[in-house]
Order: structure tokens, then sequence, then C-alpha cells
């Protein structure tokens, strides 16, 4: 990857307008504060920017919030995205797919398929992505946390409903650095016990008494947490943004350009025996799902053809490839009485996302018969072994197994988008008390314009990155696949698709908090109106042709089965949506150091891409046969306590939500073939979500826990009424202790989960667990930091996903882990 100068002077970190690092600007002797002053700076912030119409004290807040700072990130040293956000209280993190498209819920809401539906995912107060749940590209997919941030705050339900568009559930927000401090670092990571090496830098200060600005980024290549023998990581971002203040404002210019790429981790085989209430979990024989993958050094490109049916090639060595550069503007200033804030970023957002899918695991011996060639043999397709038969199946590296996967393309065209936010506050003296009056307007232009293409394969069970493809032969000694490739069609019709959609989104909202006393009452009110435009066409069972992709003049049975999209397939979309989402609260400060508080909230998601290719959707004119799979609802209460004294701090919020959700998910049809099918269900949820830390001269101890009660109560089978929703935990944990002195820093990240249902049929379980990421930091020195962090540090088998719904009679299923141990050290200089 390479960055040029010109990209790098538009490029910048965003921030919110009133988003500083939580320390002073100036030190006791009245100099800014340098970078390594602020690294030992602890943080005792109780302002709240994120989901609200004006910073506030969080004790005079009816929010449920929590912020993470840069000093916190470094110590968890987080291997991706989603690890970072396992540490926020009520959220549930699927972390198991590498560096980005993971899976995120909260409270209790439902995950029905990928991504973070009911989440979403800001820099600086602007979404990354419009909705957080695109089929097959979440909006961590550009997102990089690096030196550039100076703060996560996240806001649960309340005002998230309503002071952003498409959030109900909640808004996590990655806060920049923005030169409030002087200088900067640099540090060089590596993996000890895995393939990664890192640099990352940030560096801000003072032009002037009036100008500011911050620069950062980072680099990074390696094979990754996973063994699978090839580069799989290579990359890195540049953020940059300069800030002008003025008397009663300031306006910034910032700007970010990613060019990264990363391995897409999916389901790997593992062995399962017991009982559906109690099943054991173990490992395969050559093959480990804390440090495998199947992906493989000799597993990299297939043929296809592309959505103008020209023939291309894609490369699962791409991995997840993220490319976007941003320009954004914000300002606030005051006109007589009124405080203006603006703010508005245009993102050009492309890349592709390229995997292997394991759909299922079969014993080898059965493998020729299963696929249409009964005495057929097995014939190494690729690597070391290409030419050669695998005369003993029965012990095929040690476990006998063959893997029935997909490879997946999905080039991204644009996922541009164009974001602004423009609002007025006004605080009047009323009656003794402070009335703030807020009002804005929201407008976003999102596009999601991509295409998908599938391949199916042959692959064996074999770990290190050694896994290779394999073919079958016929008993006539005729070849039954293609260098590995049963098809070129994947294992169901309709899923080579293109998409060329454009989502317009306006957005008026206004809001109120009277503050007397010790009591403050608020409410809010926000109107989305959607307008989606654009077509979409995929393949029908019969829209395929034959293609000699090696010229060899002899036609295989998958060189007959090439899915084309003809153009005529084009179906056009054009509808439009519109929702009301409203939130009221009070708050009753009873001290200086405790307040309770009360919230109701409605808010919705906009179903956007999960609608299409279903019968919602008109395919003749566009429109929506079924209005209500326009949006999903939710409702929302809260009850709330909050205390802080000097070394101490306890949130507890109880919560009740109720949901009805249209989402998409691949289901065996009638006939028994899978199909993209639209799924109708309700569900509720409630439960008590626990926040608290402690202080106490160099030890400190953060904690959070989330208890969940969560049924399905309304469902298109209605065998599924009174179930838990698949992977709903009772409970969810989180607690990091640490001990702290001038020299050194020594603690720990307990991330943990009580076992679930894997499917929502409520048969299968998995277990809980708890991972334990330890970390040290030594100061040798003053501006030198050397760390180490060990994620996973006991190797604990922590599943995320299990494809069975019930104990398979084969003993083998498809599931998704984290990683296993990873050991990683750093050095850090600061300036």
């Amino acid at each position: 990857m390479t960055f040029r100068v010109s990209s790098i002077l538009l490029a910048g970190a965003a921030t919110v307008a009133l988003s500083t690092p939580a320390f002073a600007e100036e030190n006791g002797e009245g100099k800014r504060i340098t970078a390594w002053e602020a690294s030992r700076t602890h943080n005792d912030d109780t302002m709240i920017v994120t989901g609200v119409a004006k910073a506030r004290d969080r004790l005079d807040s009816a929010t449920s919030t929590s912020s993470m700072t840069d000093n916190e990130i470094a110590k968890i040293s987080p291997r991706s995205l989603s690890d970072l956000f396992r540490n926020i209280p009520g959220i549930r993190s699927e972390a198991s797919a590498g560096e980005a498209n993971n899976n995120y819920t909260i409270r209790g809401l439902p995950l029905v398929s990928t991504g973070a539906k009911y989440l979403q995912f800001q820099e600086d107060g602007l979404p990354v992505l419009e909705f957080g749940d695109i089929l097959g590209l979440g909006s961590d997919v550009f997102l990089r946390p690096d030196f550039n941030v100076a703060q996560i705050e996240s806001i649960r339900g309340g005002s998230a409903s309503t002071f952003a568009s498409n959030a109900p559930g909640a808004v996590v927000n990655l806060i920049s650095q923005t030169g409030e401090v002087e200088g900067g670092s640099i540090q060089a990571s590596a993996g000890l016990n895995y393939d990664n090496y890192r640099t990352d830098f940030d560096y801000g200060g003072h032009l002037s008494d009036t100008v500011r600005f911050h620069v950062g980024g980072f680099y990074r290549e390696g094979n990754g947490p996973r063994h699978i023998g090839y580069t799989a990581d290579r990359g890195g971002q540049v953020k940059f943004n300069i800030t002008k203040e003025f008397s009663g404002g300031y306006v910034r210019l910032y700007g970010k350009v990613l060019d990264d790429r990363g391995a897409q981790y999916t389901g790997m085989p593992i062995a399962v025996t017991g009982t559906d209430s109690n099943p054991k979990y173990e490992s395969l024989p050559n093959f480990s799902v804390t440090h495998d993958s199947v992906l493989s050094r000799n597993i990299s490109a297939f043929p296809v053809l592309d959505p103008n049916n020209n023939l291309s090639e894609f490369d699962v060595h791409n991995g997840g490839h993220a490319r976007a550069k941003s320009l954004g503007l914000e300002t606030r200033f005051s006109v007589g009485e009124w405080s203006i804030t603006e703010r508005m970023r245009y993102s050009d957002q492309s890349g592709d996302i390229s995997f292997l899918y394991p759909l299922a695991a079969i014993p080898a011996v059965a493998v020729p018969a299963a696929f249409g060639a009964p005495g057929g043999s097995l014939v190494y397709a690729g690597g070391p072994l290409k030419g050669q038969t695998i005369t003993n199946p029965l012990t095929l590296n040690g476990n006998g197994l063959v893997l029935f996967s997909s490879a997946i393309s999905t080039p991204i065209i644009s996922l541009n988008n164009f974001t602004n936010d423009l609002r007025t506050s006004r605080v009047w003296n009323v009656g003794g008390g402070d009335f703030t009056g807020t009002a804005g307007v929201y407008l976003a232009h999102q596009d999601t314009k991509f295409s998908r293409a599938l391949v199916d394969v042959l692959q064996d069970v074999n770990g290190n990155g050694n896994s290779a493809l394999i073919d079958i032969i016929d008993a006539n000694g005729n070849p039954v696949t293609q260098n590995g490739a049963v098809d070129f069609v994947g294992p169901a019709p309709a899923l080579h698709s293109a998409w060329n959609m454009e989502y317009r989104v306006l957005a008026p909202y206004g809001s109120f908090n009277f503050h007397k006393g010790k009591v403050s009452v608020g409410a809010s009110v926000r109107v989305d109106t959607g307008k989606v435009n654009g077509n979409i066409r995929t393949n029908s069972p019969g829209d395929v042709t034959t293609i000699d992709v090696n010229n060899d003049s002899v036609i295989t049975n998958a060189e007959r089965s090439f899915a084309f999209v003809p153009l005529a397939n084009n179906m056009p979309v054009n509808y439009r949506y519109h929702y009301v989402s409203y939130s009221g609260s009070v708050n009753y400060r009873a001290s200086q150091n405790f307040s309770t508080f009360a919230r109701y909230s409605r808010g919705a998601r906009a179903a956007a891409d999960r609608i299409l290719f279903t019968p919602a959707v008109n395919p003749v004119d566009g429109s929506l046969v079924q209005k209500s799979a326009a949006y999903d609802p939710v409702k929302q209460a809260e009850v709330g306590l909050k205390y802080r004294t000097n070394g101490l701090f306890l949130n507890l919020t109880g919560f009740w939500a109720k949901v009805r959700e249209t989402n998409t998910q691949l289901k065996p049809g009638a006939n028994g073939v899978t199909v993209l099918q639209l799924v109708n269900r309700s569900y509720r949820a409630y439960g008590a979500e626990f926040e608290g830390g402690v202080r106490h001269g160099p030890f400190s101890l953060t904690a959070g826990a989330t208890l969940t009660n969560a049924k399905i109560t309304a469902a298109d089978d209605p065998a599924l009424v009174g179930n838990t929703p698949r992977h709903q935990a009772g409970l969810i944990f989180q607690v990091m202790p640490q001990y702290e002195t001038e020299l050194f820093t020594i603690g720990a990240d307990v991330i943990g989960t009580t076992r679930s249902y894997a499917q929502d049929e409520n048969k299968l379980r998995m277990p809980g667990y708890a991972t334990v990421n330890a970390f040290v930091q030594i100061r040798p020195m003053e501006r030198v930091e050397l760390s180490l962090n060990a994620s996973n540090l006991f190797n604990v088998t922590a599943l995320t996903d299990v494809m069975s719904s019930s104990m398979p009679a084969s003993g083998v299923t498809i599931a998704q882990a984290l990683y296993g141990r990873t050991i990683s050290s750093s050095v850090r200089f600061f300036f």
C-alpha cells in the first residue's frame, strides 16, 4: 500500500464538537500538557457528549453511558475493534471474524443475521455507514482503532433513538485527538507467538494560540493471529485534523485515508459429543479451532463471471480489503443566544471481501458418492501433493474429513456516504430553572453498490495453513470437479447478485430539557423519512453456462455450471418510508454524588438491503408490498441509578425492550433447497446492566455485567415462540483489575459469558467461557514504555457460533471461535 503526499494532506481525523481528551490542556505549572504527561493521567471524566443534545454531567443525564480512554485502550491492546467493544457493558460482540465483519448487539435485542443492526458506529459524531448490517459488509469494515482515538463513548438506548437515525439500541462513538496536548509518540509492536508487525504513530500540538492540529496512523503486516500460511494482514491508515479557535467557537477540517486488508475468518469443523444440553466440543486431529483456519496458503484464486458476465478471477487471500478516503468539516459558533453546531463528512468507501465459508464436514470416503460419482476416487487438486490420489480416505489427515465450502467474493463498488448534521440550541431561564431547547436536521446519502459471486469447493481438514483443494474422479477416470471446484453457482440459486442502490435519509429532530433544583425533565422527537432507489439483479436456477476455464477441451461437470446474472433480470427498487422516534425522561439528582433516572423511548431501524430479493418488494415496479417491512420499531424503558464519589463510581440500569424484526436468513425451503427467506418475528427482553469502578492508591478495578432474559414472542414458525433467541446468554461480564506505579502497570481484562443456545430451536447449547487478557507495561525511563500483552492467556475455546441446531449424528459441526492465546510485545517512545 502506498500513501501519496497529496492524499495525506487531505486526510485527517474527525472529532466531535465537544469532544476533548479527558485531561486538562495545561499542567500545574501553566504549561500545555505533553503527550507523555497525558499518558500518565487517569480518566475521571464526568461529562457525556455522545447521543445528547449538549454536553452535560453524567449524573444530570438520564442515559446509560460509558467511556474508555486512549490510555485504557493501549493497555488492552485489542486485536480488533470487536475485541475492544467486548469491554463495553451491555454490548455482545462476537469477535471471531477477524478485523471486520463481526456481529454485535445490545441488551437482548436479537441478532437474527449478521452485522450490527441496532447499533450505530460513529467516528466523531457521524456514522461510518448509515446501516450497520449490510449483508457481509458491516460498519467495522472501515473502522480501525489506533493512536488517533482519544476516547470511545457509548450510549445505550435512551436518547440514541432520537439523536441518531437507525440507532435505536446504541451509539458507539470513536472520538479523535485534536491537538490539545503537545507532542506525540511512535510505537513498534510484534507478535511473539504469531506473525504480526505493526507501527503506530501520532503527533499534535499548537501552531499558534488559536490553531492546533493532530496527525496519526499505523501500518501493519503479517499472517495474523491464526495459522494460515500467508501474509493476510497488510495496510494502514493516516488521519489528520486542524482546528482554528475563535471567540465563541471553532472550525475544524479533517480527513482519513484507509487502505488495509485482513483475513476474514468464518466457521471451522469441530467435534461435538454428549447431549444437546451438555455437549462437549473438541478440536479435530490436525486442526485447532483456536489457532487454525480453513484459509490456506494452498487455496487462493477462483474463476467466476462478474456482474457484466465477463470471466474474471478473485483471490480469497485478499480477505477483507477496505479502502476509504474521508473529508469533513465541523464548526461551532454562536449567533446571539443561540449555539450552532455543524458537522458534515463525505466518505469514498470501496474494496472487496473474499473468504471461504464451510457448509459441511463430510467423511472423505463418502464424498465421491455424495457428488454423483459412486466408486470414484479423490485426488489432490492443489498444494504440494497436487495430482496424488488419496489412497486411504478414512485416515486423511488423522480426521478423515473433507469440507464442502463456498469461496465467496464481494467486490465493493461503492459504500460512499455523505452525512450532515446541523443543530442549534439555546438555554432560557424559566421559572428559576434552565430550559434548554435544541432543534436540528440530519441528512444522509448512502450508496450500497456491490456484487457477490460464489464457487463451491472441496478441501481437506488440515491445520497450519496446509489445507488443499480436492478433486473427484469418477469410476471411469473422468474428472467431476475442476481444480477443486464442485460448481460455480453456490449452494443455492439466487446467490449470484448485484446491488446498485442509493438510500437518502432526512431527519429533523428536536428536544427540550428543563432543569430546576434536583430535577431534570426531558423529551425529544425525531422524524425519519427515507427514499430508496436503484436496481438489483440475481440469477435464477437455470442461469448457467459452460466455460472451458483451463482450455483443455475436456468439459467437467463443474465447468458446465458457471452462474451468470442476465441483464434482463434487472429489478427496480423504488419506495419511501417514514417513522417517528421519541423519548421522554426524568432525572433526579438526590445529592452531589447520587442520581436516579427513568426513560421511555421508541426508535426504529430501516430494513435497508435486508428486504431486497424478498416478497416484501414488488419485482415489477420496486414498490413495497409489505409496508411494515420498511423499518423495525424498538420500544425501550430504562430505570437507573448512578453514584459517584472520590475513587468510586457505580451505575445500575434496569431495562426492558420490545422489537419487531424483519430480516432475511438462508433457510431450507419446502423442497429442501436452501433459499433466502423473509423472516418476521417479535422479541421481548428485560434485564439489568451494571458498571462500576474503584480506585485506591495504585490499585483500581472496573467491572461490568449485563443480566438478560429474552424471548421470541411471535414468529413465522410457531414452534419458536417462547424460545430464547440464539446466542443470547443470561449473563455477560467484564472485570479489569490493575496495579499501577510510576515504574510499571500490571493487570488483566477478564471477559466472559454464560452458556446460550446455538440456534433459535433451543436444543444444542454453546458453553459459557471467560477469556483473560493480561498486560504489563514497564516505564524504565521517562518517555519510554515497554508492553507485553497476552490475549486469551489460558487458550480457552470460546465459541461464538455453532451451525447445528441439535446434536449432529456425524459428531462434527461447523463453529466459530475466538482466537486462542496470542502474545505481543511493543516499545513506545514519546516526544
